[in-house]
């Protein structure tokens, strides 16, 4: 298979991995408050509405900052802006180890949140790299960099308990920006910037770059989004103080169990976009919508007991999930999520070749939204209602109403394609139709 004009595959290899290393810093950072934030609330004795807050406050950071780093990426080059935003994320996150009072905590964690914004600045500077038929597979590798969830889950706890959570701090600022010199000083200039230099023309304006964000099949995209992503992103960082409160795990397994649900949620987001490639992104989200709403119920029922009038008397019986069968449950769940984030973003670089930026930053920002109301919400649930699986309630309606959109709106587009088409075919892909091939 050939590769663009001037690149070699050691160039793509080069910018694909120092990116995915760069984003799974980036986002270990962005969910350091779900192990520190823990103790901070113990330590400020917070309701679970404020560190529901406290814990989402970076995400919309994260989420806000991804449209406009995505156009400075377009128009500057990510070796440029990946160094700058993880500079001026270490600095805030060094600075947070020295704040004490809550309100103080929430100024400091949007300065943290930047370190979100990262991941449409690797899209952007990724896609340059690879041709259209490569660039699905290439992005599920680079967006396998959500395994920094996960590392923050496996390592932090153990962090928190030699350093205290100030130590902890400490050391992901030192980590960030030293990995932000790093990628400087190794990554290459993109083709399209490098094709910019030699004949001088100006990058794409802008409002050009943000033109396409009228269509609604980007606003369709960034709704998938706000659950397979900023679902992710809740889960990760509200599944640690779930294990503590609802099965009573010390910290440190609670992290653990956690971290085993934002492994499979980040590293085979690379199969997703092999998937996408081979058999359509649709039927990766299909099959991720589908899955979810099965586990999302299970989870989602309240440890419950029953009494039934038998032949020979009452009978009683309860049904519950325990720490291990729920944990077991989540590693499913962020199996299908970790693909159907890779499906949503298989066709923006090929749909929006020279928007890549506007549109993938709004759809990033959308899905980093979730992340930032879902936290939020769980806390307020728990605090209303009293019942620990409220917030999985939460996620099974939004993905209900998700699919049913999804399902209405490709019937839609494919009977005005093919006014013919029986329901059994809607499933399938038409692979010379690219926009067949598409998300709904």
């Amino acid at each position: 298979m050939h590769t663009l004009d001037g690149v070699t595959r050691s160039d793509q290899y080069r910018a694909l991995g120092l990116s995915t290393f760069a984003f799974t810093v980036c986002f270990a950072v962005w969910t350091i408050f779900s192990i520190i934030g823990v103790r901070i609330k113990q330590e400020l004795g917070l309701s679970d509405t404020q560190f529901g807050l406290l814990v989402a406050t970076p995400v919309l950071t994260g989420s806000i900052s991804r449209i406009f780093l995505g156009v400075w990426t377009e128009q500057f080059g990510g070796r440029i802006m990946f160094p700058l935003q993880m500079l001026i994320t270490a600095v805030a996150v060094w600075l947070l180890a020295t704040v004490h009072t809550y309100e103080v905590f929430l100024i400091a964690a949007l300065g943290l949140g930047l370190a979100g914004g990262s991941f449409i600045v690797g899209v952007a500077y990724t896609s340059r790299w690879f041709e259209k038929e490569r660039q699905g597979t290439a992005l599920g590798i680079f967006g396998a960099g959500n395994v920094g969830a996960a590392v923050t889950n496996f390592a932090a706890p153990f962090l928190v308990v030699a350093l205290g959570w100030e130590g902890t701090a400490k050391v992901y600022a030192v980590v960030l920006a030293a990995t932000a010199v790093f990628f400087y000083l190794t990554a290459k200039t993109d083709p399209v910037q490098q094709e910019r230099k030699k004949t001088g023309a100006k990058p794409v304006s802008a409002g050009d770059q943000l033109a396409p964000l009228k269509n609604i099949q980007v606003w369709r995209f960034a709704t998938y989004y706000f659950f397979v992503f900023g679902g992710f992103v809740a889960l990760a960082s509200f599944l640690p103080r779930y294990y503590v409160g609802a099965y009573g795990l010390p910290l440190t397994t609670a992290g653990v169990f956690a971290g085993f649900y934002s492994l499979p949620g980040s590293v085979f987001r690379a199969l997703g976009g092999w998937m996408s490639d081979k058999w359509g992104a649709r039927f990766v989200m299909y099959l991720t919508f589908i899955v979810s709403l099965v586990l999302l119920f299970v989870m989602s029922y309240p440890e419950t007991s029953y009494t039934v009038e038998g032949i020979h008397g009452p009978i009683s019986f309860t049904f519950g999930l325990n720490a291990t069968m729920f944990m077991v449950m989540t590693v499913i769940l962020g199996f299908v999520m970790s693909l159907g984030k890779a499906a949503v973003y298989k066709h923006i670089p090929v749909y929006y070749p020279h928007h890549v930026g506007a549109v993938g930053g709004l759809v990033g920002m959308i899905g980093g939204l979730g992340g930032f109301f879902l936290p939020i919400s769980f806390g307020f649930l728990l605090d209303q209602s009293g019942v620990w699986t409220a917030p999985f309630m939460l996620l099974f309606v939004l993905v209900l109403v998700s699919t049913v959109w999804m399902h209405i709106a490709i019937r839609r587009m494919e009977h005005a394609r093919h006014p013919g088409l029986k329901g059994e075919k809607y499933l399938s892909d038409v692979p010379d139709e690219p926009l067949a091939k598409s998300m709904p």
